[in-house]
């Protein structure tokens, strides 16, 4: 039996510094509460050093190159495109140094924040040790250690020389050029977003998935169109195929039609990530339950006041997912026993950076339909935007869920171009329980991308005119006219 501190050296310690760990820690300086972040690597985590900002980074290169070959759609005549890899490399470096500031130690130093280098392990559940040289008590813990990418244990995988979204980066940080023969193990957001941009720097990609279709998560026809788009640029797409085994530069692969053998110069894996939960001191409290961290609705572990937010809580992987739990954890960690909210992920968004972009908030129609929920679908394309044909992006959707007979949103899918920044504004009328009305009610700037909402919202409407009332009126006005 553990023995409760009679004090403590902090009020909260937050393990890992991204950004589920940061936002955490800041709450906890605002309200001048003593707080400690341990990071054993780099600040920012993953989204600052290995995934948001890099993959974003390369994507923007990317698609410089790409407008400059499909110029001539424009009227425009250019020369060919030729890219410099070393230089997108270091420009991927030099937006990460840009952004470092913002999450740096001096940064959070100067808000109050007490940051540490090292790895944390938990001696006792009021009690951590940091590299063996320090110990430090607190009443509260936030374990924010991330994720890491899931490596399937395939015979010959070590031997490869595989990459995945964490290690690639330094790697392809001396290449004197894009690899000229990629495949990617997996067919989600990530694998997507990496298999375009790579394939638009001058790979052949392949995409190996095992599902019958690319993200599985997302909206089929939203899914269905950047998939077509990956193909008309060259990605080679295979669905409904499973890595078997790797030798040497090579990887087997079972499809309907049996197996095929793939060579490629680098191969990155990209099929899942797992929870970062060993070497912390987890195990040793009984905090791991069958290989991930056990929590609640209100991100509690089994030990209440050892909490959890970001990936390694296991219920979502998005990067501002992350800071969205480190609400809830802080909060509930700060004010017990006193207050205490249940996380709420029902109006989360999300984004995959392909072009077109496909953006999501709420249920999907298959959600919607797995879990009973009756609903209404409407559908406005792209095709019809002013915006979009001025600009020669004429195709995609927004497809907007309600409740039936309501105008209240349940989710909502947009595929096109700058389809996230189109979908924050339904974002908004989600959280704040605003329908569709509210949305067609607002004056909305013309031609701008983001009038596809109110046209959406149009269609809703026009769908259930009021047919009584308009009969009448049709009489009404005849009878004026004389």
């Amino acid at each position: 039996m553990h023995r409760k501190p009679k004090s403590f050296d902090r009020n909260l310690i937050v393990i890992g510094a991204g950004s589920a760990g940061l936002v955490s820690a800041y709450i906890a300086a605002v309200v001048k509460a003593k707080v400690t972040l341990i990071e054993a690597h780099e600040m920012g985590g993953d989204w600052l050093n290995t995934g948001c900002v890099p993959s974003k980074a390369l994507i923007k290169s990317a698609k410089v190159a790409h407008q400059i070959a499909d110029a001539a759609r424009f009227g425009v005549n250019a020369p060919t495109a030729t890219v410099d890899f070393p230089a997108v490399m270091r420009r991927v470096r030099d937006v990460i140094t840009a952004i470092e500031p913002h999450d740096s130690v001096e940064r959070f130093t100067g808000l109050g924040v007490d940051c540490v280098k090292g790895y944390a392990r938990f001696i006792d559940p009021w009690t951590v040790e940091i590299d063996v040289e320090r110990r430090l008590t607190a009443k509260a813990f936030i374990i924010a250690t991330g994720a890491a990418p899931f490596i399937p244990p395939l015979p010959g995988v070590e031997q490869s020389g595989y990459l995945t979204s964490e290690t690639l980066w330094d790697a392809m940080a001396t290449r004197e050029g894009a690899p000229q023969r990629l495949v990617i193990l997996g067919g989600g957001p990530i694998g997507c977003e990496l298999a375009q941009a790579f394939q638009r720097l001058g790979s052949q990609v392949t995409i190996v998935e095992m599902a019958d279709r690319l993200l599985l998560k997302e909206d089929i026809d939203a899914g269905a169109l950047v998939t077509t788009q990956l193909q008309a640029e060259g990605v080679a797409v295979l669905t409904q195929h499973k890595a078997l085994r790797f030798e040497g530069k090579s990887v087997t692969v079972a499809g309907p039609a049996g197996e095929r053998q793939i060579f490629f110069d680098d191969i990155i894996i990209a099929v899942g990530r797992k929870p970062r939960v060993a070497g912390f001191g987890l195990e040793e409290l009984g905090l791991i339950v069958e290989g991930r961290l056990g929590n609640d609705d209100f991100l509690r572990t089994s030990i209440p006041h050892i909490l959890c937010a970001g990936d390694v809580a296991g219920r979502q992987q998005l990067t501002h997912g992350g800071s969205h739990e480190a609400w809830y954890a802080s909060v509930n960690a700060l004010a017990a026993p006193f207050r205490k909210y249940r996380a709420d992920y029902r109006v989360l968004p999300r984004v995959t950076y392909t072009e077109p972009e496909l953006a999501a908030v709420g249920l999907t129609e298959a959600e919607a339909r797995a879990q009973g929920v009756a609903f209404d679908v409407t559908r406005y394309d792209l095709d019809d935007l002013d915006r979009a044909i001025a600009e020669s992006e004429a195709h995609g959707f927004v497809k907007i869920l309600t409740a039936r007979g309501s105008d209240k949103i349940l989710g909502a899918t947009i595929v096109g171009q700058h389809a996230g920044e189109i979908l924050a504004e339904i974002t908004f009328a989600m959280k704040h329980k605003m329908g569709l009305r509210k949305i067609l009610q607002t004056t909305h700037p013309y031609p701008t991308w983001a009038e596809a909402n109110k046209y959406a919202a149009g269609q809703y409407g026009l769908a259930r005119k009021p047919e009584a009332l308009l009969k009448w009126a049709e009489r009404w006005f005849r009878w004026q006219r004389g």
